[in-house]
């Protein structure tokens, strides 16, 4: 067992992360937990254990014979129902997902085996390109239509509800408790609840079932195990929501790397599954467009969802991102 105390963890950016791998009573129980499971499974270790310390998660990279690598993972409370989420998904949606090898649902670890290239990996090696971005965006898109049915099962495993109906409510919560917006953009954000109540309201009544949310799905949270396929994971900030939600951050992320003409195209990728809904063409880009706005929320929340003192810390993220993903909210979307 690789329980060497001298290993010095990857903080990132984050060197004051509080997280509960610096208590020796919990990381001696989560490693013999990883142990036990390992040997449920046959697998023996085979080389040094790796540790990446973030202030919502703790990953411990460990190399396994004729298996590669597993990952165990912990995150805080509140993502603790992202194991549990992981394990349902493998029952549901087992061709876009990976299925853990074992979860912990009450202390929130699970041992999850690898899953391939990373997507951010394959793009840095020259492959993919605009078109890989399309065909994960209608993969997902699918996903998400298939777990259309599943979304009250979804909540009842912790994941929150961020329904539009709901969203109202989340945005007065995270703006009261907010402690890096300013003065002025506190204000703006007050005066300009009713017109979120509008979109929501709006987005609502275009009739798209809600499902699940990854509300983090950039190319660093997905596998690209074979040429056209992917493989999504790290389900630690999602959320029920209206499903169009989840093209904000990829939409981004490719933006990023190929400027905003790439757009149109990823929209009309990721719409494509959805135009058999009952929704005229029209009606799904508006929707786009106003989900487009309130993806922002989410991504203000899951700023949230870290351990418990991280935001006792000098360097606590949380409100500052919470605060840019809400002046975010406002702006014009580019679709």
């Amino acid at each position: 067992m690789r329980r060497d105390a001298s290993v010095v963890p990857d903080r990132g950016q984050y060197p004051d992360a509080v997280t509960p791998w610096e208590q020796d009573g919990w990381r001696e129980a989560a490693l013999g937990w990883v142990e036990r499971q390992l040997a449920a499974h046959g697998l023996r270790e085979a080389g040094r254990w790796t540790v990446r310390l973030r202030p919502w998660s703790v990953l411990v990279r460990i190399p396994v014979e004729e298996h590669d690598t597993v990952w165990f993972k912990a995150n805080p409370p509140g993502s603790a129902f992202e194991g549990g989420l992981t394990e349902a998904l493998a029952g549901w949606v087992p061709e876009h997902v990976l299925k853990p090898l074992a979860v912990d649902t009450a202390r929130g670890w699970s041992l999850l085996p690898d899953g391939g290239p990373l997507f951010r990996d394959v793009l840095a090696r020259g492959s993919g390109g605009p078109r890989a971005w399309e065909q994960l965006l209608r993969q997902y898109a699918e996903m998400q239509l298939a777990l259309r049915p599943y979304t009250e099962k979804i909540e009842l495993l912790g994941v929150p509800n961020a329904r539009p109906a709901h969203l109202p409510e989340i945005f007065d919560s995270v703006v009261d408790r907010n402690t890096k917006l300013e003065p002025a953009d506190r204000r703006t954000l007050r005066a300009s609840r009713p017109r979120l109540v509008d979109w929501c309201e709006e987005l609502a009544g275009i009739g798209i079932a809600d499902s699940l949310d990854h509300s983090d799905l950039h190319e660093g949270q997905l596998f690209a195990p074979e040429p056209g396929r992917f493989t999504f994971f790290d389900w630690g900030d999602a959320a029920v929501s209206h499903p169009f939600c989840s093209l904000l951050v990829p939409a981004l992320a490719a933006r990023a790397r190929y400027g905003s003409d790439v757009l149109p195209r990823l929209r009309d990728a990721y719409l494509e599954p959805w135009t058999g809904s009952g929704q005229a063409p029209a009606e799904l880009r508006r929707a786009v467009t106003l989900a487009w706005r309130l993806g922002a929320i989410g991504r203000a929340c899951s700023w949230g969802r870290l351990f418990p003192g991280t935001s006792d810390s000098a360097e606590a993220p949380e409100d500052a991102e919470s605060a840019h993903w809400l002046v975010e909210l406002f702006a014009e979307p580019p679709l």
